[in-house]
């Protein structure tokens, strides 16, 4: 499997990850998080112990979780079948109202104890808060990689301004930002016009991509006459015209994906995959969704076939 830096960091990351925020038996209050409301409850553990065979069989040996998925159940989850397997775990600094900056080594040592590990791959602000000092926490995170606790620090639903502000932190410390992880696919591509995009370049960032497939939109599963059940059905994507406005989108990620017996989704998280400083992490609750979505890493889009979705989503930029 091709690997590559994550941003100017020596974590080698392949080229697609897994996202495992529905993963866990959540328990109490958890079970009625948005998260678990949208996406449906726990596939249980050996659907999640396929998912996360079938990723590494294929080479995606990246997982994402982080503490606030269902208190703490992705990472105690990820944690126990990731026992005696070679993979690289990213988890995350919670964006909770009661953190503070000061309270990240603490924070950080129990996402390390539901994992079951003594250091994390990559560790990321989840949140910016008016609560956290950015200097401050990047300080506390070059600590923590001085202390082998991380191999790689990265921020989340940063903008392009607390990206720079994360960076110089952290270059004052002599570590690179190695990533920040926001909202990205073909029906959401604020990262452009909003200066996210173009500082990761400039700065030699990763943009790790959640929801590369718009919740689901970009499947083709979903229609106006046939939508998500929960509350997904509530969300931009799914509600009102979005269906019908994303429907010439997906057609045509059908028409691509028929030249190389791909999927819609294939197609789209291809799209993302074709600009190297863009990784996306899309989510995978049983075996069959794991292996479909490494099935990306095996074909290409042409420069023509890039243009074609790029020119078909431009209203999707705003």
């Amino acid at each position: 499997m091709h690997t590559v830096p994550l941003g100017k960091s020596d974590l080698q990351v392949p080229r697609l990850g897994v996202g495992v925020m529905t993963w866990g038996d959540p328990t109490g209050w958890a079970r009625w998080n948005p998260a678990q409301l949208a996406y449906g409850g726990a596939h249980g553990i050996e659907e999640e112990r396929r998912a996360l065979e079938a990723s590494i069989a294929a080479g995606v040996t990246l997982f994402d979780t982080a503490p606030m998925y269902s208190n703490g159940a992705s990472e105690r989850r990820l944690g126990e079948l990731a026992q005696g397997r070679d993979i690289l775990i990213a988890t995350k600094f919670p964006p909770n109202p009661f953190s503070r900056t000061g309270a990240m080594p603490r924070a950080l040592e129990a996402s390390l104890t539901r994992l079951g590990r003594t250091s994390v791959d990559l560790y990321q602000h989840h949140f910016p808060s008016n609560q956290v000092s950015i200097p401050d926490l990047m300080n506390l995170m070059a600590d923590a990689v001085e202390a082998g606790k991380v191999k790689a620090v990265g921020v989340s639903n940063y903008s392009a301004q607390q990206m720079r502000v994360a960076h110089a932190a952290l270059a004052q410390r002599g570590i690179p930002l190695a990533s920040n992880q926001v909202e990205y696919s073909l029906l959401h591509r604020q990262p452009e016009t909003n200066g996210v995009l173009d500082t990761c370049y400039e700065l030699g960032v990763t943009l790790i991509a959640y929801q590369p497939l718009a919740s689901g939109a970009l499947t083709g599963k979903y229609t106006a006459g046939a939508r998500p059940t929960g509350l997904r059905r509530w969300m931009p994507y799914f509600r009102g015209k979005g269906l019908e406005a994303a429907a010439p989108v997906v057609a045509l990620l059908r028409e691509i994906g028929a030249r190389y017996a791909k999927t819609p989704a294939q197609v789209a998280l291809r799209w993302l995959i074709e600009n190297e400083s863009v990784l996306p992490i899309p989510g995978a609750k049983n075996g069959k969704q794991a292996a479909d979505n490494a099935g990306t890493l095996s074909f290409g889009l042409t420069p023509d076939e890039v243009e074609a979705l790029d020119q078909a989503t431009r209203a999707w930029r705003a």
